[in-house]
């Protein structure tokens, strides 16, 4: 029976549930405090942050205040672009941990490839693997060639790597780069700030599985095997970014969906982001 429990394994066995919360633009305190708590009472038990959210005390704390084992939460967080070098990123991660309130996070990630700054950035995270402060670590916004360049020089491949990905961005390079490499592919804006649910294909699929447009691209994503963390700080729209498990969309309506394809981006294409 699928669910908010639902794993995918990360090529070193550790369990990462598919969907999760995650938390960017949050503000810390009472805000991210109650995103968090109700995410978890529904049953998420994925929580994705980063240091350059300014929001990790307040998941900390509701992760605290929940009263579920930490062993049960999945959580993860990234060194910042400012952050990043071996020795900074050693002080960055410290940092987090401290913020957050936790003896250790579940996977650690290189948030963007900084140029001439990624791979020593990615020295110290197997560093924080080895010392397991980090049960998995991995990367964010790498395309192919920054993939390449890397595996040429790490001593642990990366665990996963989180990529804007939504039908209008189906990354499929990357994906089948990262299937090919054993990588887990998670997605970040995989609703594309609901910027086109609106889009008939979609608008069909969610009359004819009678569920929104918002569900059929999570579904979208569930069945493709990418580990998504939709963001929302109402627990109404938590609870249906998680019902998803009742349904199963078509190998044809799969397609459909695929064919949204524009590569259209909501963020910065990490070749032309401003370092």
């Amino acid at each position: 029976m699928m669910s908010l429990t639902t794993t995918a394994t990360l090529h070193n066995g550790v369990q990462i549930p598919r969907l999760g919360l995650g938390v960017y633009k949050m503000e810390d305190g009472t805000d991210v405090y109650h995103a968090v708590l109700s995410a978890l009472e529904i049953g998420y038990r994925h929580i994705d942050t980063a240091s350059f959210y300014q929001n990790e005390e307040g998941v900390g704390r509701a992760i605290r205040d929940s009263g579920i084992p930490r062993e049960e939460i999945f959580v993860t967080t990234k060194v910042w672009n400012d952050e990043q070098g071996y020795e900074n990123t050693k002080k960055a991660f410290q940092a987090s941990l401290e913020r957050l309130g936790l003896d250790y996070v579940d996977l650690y990630l290189v948030h963007w490839p900084v140029p001439g700054k990624y791979k020593e950035t990615y020295k110290a995270l197997e560093e924080f693997y080895k010392a397991k402060k980090a049960r998995a670590i991995g990367v964010s916004n790498f395309l192919p060639h920054h993939l390449e360049d890397l595996l040429t020089d790490v001593e642990i491949k990366p665990m996963a790597n989180q990529i804007e990905l939504h039908p209008q961005l189906t990354q499929t390079e990357t994906r089948e780069f990262c299937k090919k490499h054993d990588i887990i592919v998670e997605a970040w804006s995989p609703l594309a700030k609901a910027r086109y649910l609106d889009d008939p294909v979609l608008q069909s699929l969610a009359e004819k599985y009678n569920k929104t447009a918002a569900q059929i691209i999570i579904r979208w994503e569930y069945q493709s095997d990418i580990v998504t963390i939709p963001k929302s700080v109402k627990p109404t729209r938590q609870k249906e970014n998680a019902d998803i498990f009742d349904f199963e969309l078509t190998e044809e309506d799969m397609k459909k969906v695929d064919g949204l394809n524009q590569d259209k981006r909501t963020g910065p294409h990490p070749d032309e982001f401003n370092y």
